[in-house]
């Protein structure tokens, strides 16, 4: 799901909450265990980088930084904060999720009337908005792929497949930055962590390769019911 169209995290984190862990052990876990997957699922898209490389490099520095940032004021916030932010939060990636097609067809036609040359790597406006998604997935990372691909697909004119080529690789950075703070300052459920890592790895691969046919509007169906039920755990 992640590698296809992000908000993985709408399914590992409410299965960790169902399993009895504290939202935010759940979070630093979560965000630990999908770094390998992510990195996964950019390997699984390394054709579509061709040829992206002073993008991806340009682009990563601000969500590396966006990320950093989103870390810590996880780690320093109390944590009823997260619990009346998450909620919130998760319902804005809902609504991303259900308006993601809408959203793509836009994005399509902007491309189509511009038709005019583009940089390479956008322009300010969209490194602000993939540092802001950086924040955003360091805190906690549920749809950052979709606001990615979006903003993405509205900056370039490259193909779908080549844009969240890149998605793959600004969502591994962030979740690394992120878990390399949690590790070092925060607990870690070594145990979650690690059956997410072993899924999110095979996950990836196997999204790089055929989950590019699975129905979207059934993903999103499960995608928006398992939110929903994340939302009236954390609220219960």
């Amino acid at each position: 799901m992640n590698t296809v169209v992000g908000s993985g995290t709408l399914l590992t984190f409410p299965t960790l909450l169902a399993f009895g862990y504290p939202p935010v052990l759940a979070n630093v876990s979560n965000t630990v265990g999908l770094v390998p997957g992510s990195f996964s699922g950019a390997y699984g898209y390394r054709a579509e980088l061709a040829g992206q490389r002073r993008r991806a490099v340009i682009l990563s520095v601000f969500s590396v930084l966006g990320g950093t940032l989103g870390a810590i004021l996880l780690l320093n916030l109390p944590g009823s904060a997260f619990n009346d932010i998450v909620p919130v939060l998760i319902a804005l990636a809902l609504v991303l999720v259900v308006i993601q097609p809408k959203v793509g067809r836009w994005a399509a036609k902007l491309r189509e009337e511009r038709g005019t040359a583009e940089r390479e790597a956008g322009g300010p406006l969209l490194w602000a908005g993939v540092f802001a998604t950086g924040v955003y997935g360091g805190y906690f990372g549920a749809a950052q792929g979709v606001l990615l691909i979006a903003m993405l697909g509205i900056a370039f004119t490259d193909s779908l497949q080549r844009v969240n080529a890149v998605k793959n690789i600004l969502a591994g950075l962030v979740n690394g930055v992120a878990a390399v703070l949690f590790i070092a300052l925060s607990h870690v459920s070594w145990t979650a962590a690690g059956l997410i890592a072993l899924g999110s790895v095979l996950g990836g691969q196997i999204g790089a390769r055929v989950g590019r046919r699975l129905p979207p509007t059934a993903l999103r169906a499960v995608i928006v019911c398992v939110g929903i039920a994340a939302i009236v755990k954390l609220l219960a």
